[in-house]
């Protein structure tokens, strides 16, 4: 099968990759750009395990397909924290929101999402938003009370958390 090309910008990076027209962006994340933050769960898009932003949105890398990305803006789990963790990634700890930590690369990202849209939801806006990403360990609880208390301290930022 042959490969084609495509550039994307992941976590503020370019790449310039040859991909086969079948190839998924979980893949391609994983395996070329061995950005292994981003997990495989399901395969089918119904666990959240593998959302990335893209373009600002989340979406399952496990059902997007790398050419339909050529272009577009990338964000992991890798580029939200940096140097110093993200306060959503802080929450989630401070919080007690990971246990296993398998789901918490799709749920920050989800959350990411949704703060950076509505900067104060409510915990049903939450839970709404999180609907998508599946945890087996934390019952939800601690989760929507560390994306709670991120948008609660973003009040004062315009735009959400940055």
């Amino acid at each position: 099968m042959n490969r084609l090309p495509i550039h994307l910008v992941v976590n503020k990076e370019d790449y310039h990759l040859f991909v086969k027209p079948n190839r998924v962006l979980l893949d391609v994340l994983r395996e070329d750009l061995e950005l292994t933050g981003t997990k495989e769960g399901c395969g089918l898009g119904k666990c959240g395990a593998c959302t990335v932003l893209l373009n600002g949105r989340p979406v399952h890398a496990c059902l997007t397909l790398a050419l339909q990305v050529d272009g577009c803006e990338i964000t992991t789990i890798e580029g939200i924290g940096g140097e110093k963790m993200h306060p959503l990634q802080e929450a989630f700890v401070d919080k007690g929101a990971i246990q296993c930590g398998f789901c918490t690369p799709g749920m920050i990202n989800t959350a990411k999402a949704l703060l950076d849209e509505n900067a104060n939801p409510s915990e049903e806006e939450i839970k709404q938003a999180i609907a998508g990403n599946l945890c087996r360990c934390t019952g939800y609880n601690k989760i929507v009370d560390a994306i709670h208390s991120c948008g609660c301290q973003s009040k004062k930022k315009k735009g959400g958390i940055k």
